[in-house]
C-alpha cells in the first residue's frame, strides 16, 4: 500500500450468519463472494462496497 492510500476498515462486526433468502451476512450485509474478496480488493473498491452496503441495509431493515 502507498503512503497515500488509507487501509479501509472491514465491515464485519462478528455476526457471521447469512441470510437464505437474501444471501446477505446479517451481520454486515455482504454476499459470501463479497467476503472472501474483500481483503484481495483495491481500498477504493472497498469504500464502493461500504456504500453498497449502507444502502442494502437501509433496504434490508424493517423496524415492523
Amino acid at each position: 500500500m502507498s503512503d497515500n492510500t488509507v487501509e479501509v476498515q472491514s465491515p464485519c462486526i462478528g455476526v457471521c450468519s447469512i441470510d437464505e433468502t437474501t444471501g446477505f451476512c446479517h451481520g454486515c450485509y455482504r454476499t459470501i463472494p463479497e467476503i472472501k474478496g474483500w481483503w484481495d480488493m483495491h481500498p477504493s473498491e472497498q469504500q464502493s462496497l461500504l456504500s453498497v452496503l449502507e444502502t442494502r441495509q437501509g433496504e434490508t431493515v424493517s423496524f415492523d
